[in-house]
């Protein structure tokens, strides 16, 4: 973002309020994801964070159900939806939300699209290493919960951390050092 010279902010500043509020909505209006920042902390708060997840479990679930013949689809299918779980976490901040639907995520398409992801091949090396990489991210991102949430996932994660060293994506597994189990 690019810094505002002295001069330009002290402009800004002194401008009348009325001028000042009709440029501010226009600036936001540009911006999709600050206007969905703005919306959620001003109309929602967190009353509404749980809907918001459902939704994203709701997408998922139904992608993941789809007939996927080829492993890039499903590839980008999965990025699609993590890229909403990463808007949401912009949005609300919501870290304990970001593990929750990523470990969703990976789980519902290992159910889902098994046969996808049972064998290595040249046709699922990407995914395979996209799914590791993935995994990673959540035992990387879990130290920086509270303790307490520990158990919520213990379950999720060793069930992902056993599908991830049995199926394709065991060699990028094995070769980031992911555990075979997770403890905390």
């Amino acid at each position: 973002m690019a810094k505002l010279h002295k001069e330009l902010e002290k402009a800004i500043l002194d401008l009348p309020a009325k001028e000042k509020d009709k440029m501010l909505l226009r600036l936001i209006g540009k911006n999709n994801l600050l206007a969905q920042q703005l919306q959620y902390q001003l109309l929602e708060n967190e009353s509404f964070l749980d809907d918001r997840r459902e939704e994203i479990k709701k997408a998922i679930q139904l992608v993941s159900k789809m007939s996927q013949s080829i492993a890039s689809w499903m590839l980008k299918d999965i990025r699609e939806l993590n890229s909403k779980i990463t808007t949401h976490v912009k949005v609300t901040k919501d870290k304990y939300g970001e593990i929750e639907l990523t470990l969703y995520l990976l789980n519902t398409f290992f159910e889902n699209q098994f046969k996808m992801l049972e064998k290595y091949s040249t046709k699922t090396d990407t995914l395979a290493l996209y799914i590791a990489r993935r995994t990673d991210f959540i035992l990387k991102k879990m130290p920086k919960l509270h303790e307490d949430y520990y158990v919520e996932f213990e379950q999720e994660i060793n069930k992902l951390l056993q599908r991830v060293h049995t199926y394709a994506p065991a060699y990028y597994a094995r070769q980031m050092g992911l555990p075979q189990k997770w403890e905390y």
